[in-house]
């Protein structure tokens, strides 16, 4: 597991990969600022529509501390989205990885495999679906976990476990599915679910890295077509024994 993190660390820095890892990293930080501006605007209209409501509710002699309120409301909000890039990284590096899942992985394949028959590319509808699946639920989990954030940083270790699971299962199914059926490669990451789910924490410290993760989808798929590899091989090595 060691050596296939070590590959596909070194393999991020050729030449080849690093046209991908431009195209992946614009796109993740789009996608950041789309939702940040558009998070925002909400905030700040939801301030606005509460100011309202209470001047209304206490009278206009409420006006100017309401709108100092409001503002410092906005300002929290502001931050507070700032903040919450760093937990929607991993949702949104889990939606652009689908969008580069086949020329990141061929480019492994070619390189590290090249004897090796190379995978079939994923339809862009499959591979969308599994990025758009993984980031809404990664989402809703990190949205229960919040809560525990205030309990002695529980709330990071549920993260950081959840980042793990999410994250390991998604690029080792879309490695998995350039080989196998939807239900094969499933039933594959089931059986190997205990090794991938470790794998799933090389990847989870990853994305955890401000800057650095923007280039999560690189690293992830690369490592998980290492590790799928080895494991569909362990894998025919017993069913011949």
């Amino acid at each position: 597991m060691l050596d296939a993190a070590a590959k596909a660390l070194a393999q991020m820095v050729t030449p080849r990969f690093r046209t991908v890892l431009m195209k992946s990293v614009g796109l993740a930080l789009v996608l950041i600022v789309l939702i940040g501006i558009g998070l925002n605007r909400l905030f700040v209209w939801l301030a606005g529509a509460g100011e309202g409501w209470a001047e209304s509710l206490l009278g206009g002699g409420a006006h100017g501390p309401l709108a100092i309120l409001a503002w410092v409301l906005s300002i929290v909000a502001t931050l507070g989205i700032v903040v919450g890039a760093v937990f929607l990284m991993p949702a949104v590096t889990a939606l652009v990885a689908s969008f580069f899942v086949d020329d990141i992985a061929l480019e492994v394949e070619r390189s590290h495999y090249p004897n090796e028959p190379a995978g079939t590319a994923l339809p862009l509808a499959r591979a969308a679906f599994e990025g758009i699946k993984t980031a809404l639920l990664a989402v809703l989990i990190y949205l229960l976990a919040v809560p525990f954030l205030l309990l002695a940083g529980l709330g990071l270790v549920i993260f950081f476990l959840a980042t793990a699971f999410l994250l390991g299962r998604e690029y080792f199914e879309l490695a998995a599915m350039r080989f196998h059926s939807p239900a094969d490669a499933k039933l594959l990451r089931k059986r190997h679910h205990g090794t991938v789910f470790i794998a799933g924490m090389f990847i989870a410290a990853f994305v955890s890295i401000p800057i650095v993760n923007l280039a999560t989808p690189l690293f992830g798929m690369a490592f998980m077509v290492h590790m799928h590899k080895r494991l569909a091989a362990a894998d025919e090595r017993r069913r011949l024994a």
